[in-house]
């Protein structure tokens, strides 16, 4: 498996193939192998929470999921910045004596 890689759907199920591959090699052990699915079975799970609150109480689906779902080649996208809204300028009282 490839530690580098950031973590998406896509990276996820290709790792888990890896596994598998492995465990059929006997390059792994079924312990180890179970270890690593109920690690990736939890990640999915909190996704899959996280849906189900986002469309329960209306909310927009958090950009991590997002990301974690549509990412192909699990590099990061950078997210666009906010613009911050240009300050108003402050008015400044003249001393007239």
């Amino acid at each position: 498996m490839n530690n580098a890689t950031n973590l998406s759907a896509v990276n996820l199920k290709n790792s888990l193939w890896e596994v598998l591959n492995k465990v059929k090699t006997k390059k792994l052990l079924p312990g180890h192998a179970d270890a690593i699915a109920s690690q990736a079975r939890e990640i999915l799970r909190t996704v899959k929470m996280q849906l189900l609150v986002s469309g329960q109480t209306n909310r927009p689906v958090p950009y991590d999921v997002i990301e974690f779902s549509e990412s192909k080649n699990g590099k990061r996208k950078l997210r666009p910045k906010p613009r911050s809204p240009t300050p108003l300028p402050i008015a400044r009282k003249e001393n007239h004596e």
